[in-house]
């Protein structure tokens, strides 16, 4: 299922959602023209969130060298960087699609300035979830996964009965319907398996391979419903 639009009118240009939008495109081009030179691994590896490197660096400060916590801060640049990076192409077009249709929506409730900072916010929240469910991991974990579940929690918070305009794909028709939008918190799930096709040349792999990555978005979609709930 495709979801196209929604029913609910709004007031104002969703502009911080224009410009999210356009910002992951443009990063992802660069991430293109990277892989062609050959030199993407080295860029996701230092842009990247790996959970070992942090982890490991914080443990270093601690007890070992306290000029570490250099490291530590550098090392933790990569949670909001690491927004803003994807793997594949089913990823970002997953991710943006999901994006334009709800996020102008809830930006238009929230405002520009709160809209802004739930998005940042929740991706963040969901790196850290990340690197603290899976300290070990040395693959570094991307995408505005974490981000955008916010969204959705907030919107379905908001409108539960709205209805999505959707396409479903049946071989090579594609037939329109309409779906409540609570269904989607169920189908962001279901897609997110699908993300590792089109996948880029990311050694050793080119899409988040860990379960982390996966139940960490439960932290977006609540940061999403329980923002909505407080600021409304």
């Amino acid at each position: 299922m495709i979801p196209i639009s929604d029913n609910i009118r709004i007031q104002n240009k969703p502009i911080i959602n224009y410009w999210l939008i356009g910002i992951n495109i443009a990063i992802f081009l660069w991430e293109l023209n990277l892989e062609f030179r050959g030199e993407l691994g080295y860029f996701i590896k230092n842009f990247g969130v790996i959970p070992a490197q942090i982890s490991g660096a914080i443990t270093n400060a601690i007890y070992f060298n306290p000029a570490a916590w250099v490291v530590v801060v550098w090392r933790s640049t990569s949670v909001f960087f690491g927004m803003f990076l994807h793997g594949s192409f089913s990823q970002i077009l997953g991710n943006l699609l999901f994006l334009w249709v709800f996020g102008k929506t809830v930006e238009n409730i929230l405002g520009h300035g709160r809209y802004l900072r739930l998005y940042l916010s929740a991706g963040i929240l969901t790196g850290i979830t990340q690197i603290l469910m899976e300290p070990n991991l040395t693959i570094p974990l991307i995408g505005a996964n974490g981000a955008i579940a916010a969204i959705l929690g907030a919107y379905v918070m908001k409108f539960p009965q709205a209805k999505i305009d959707t396409v479903m794909p049946l071989l090579i028709l594609y037939i329109p319907i309409e779906l409540p939008a609570y269904f989607y918190l169920f189908w962001w799930f279901i897609q997110q398996l699908f993300y590792g096709i089109g996948s880029l040349n990311i050694p050793p792999s080119g899409v988040n391979p860990s379960s982390a990555v996966y139940w960490a978005q439960f932290v977006g979609l609540v940061v999403g419903g329980a923002y909505m709930k407080l600021k409304n």
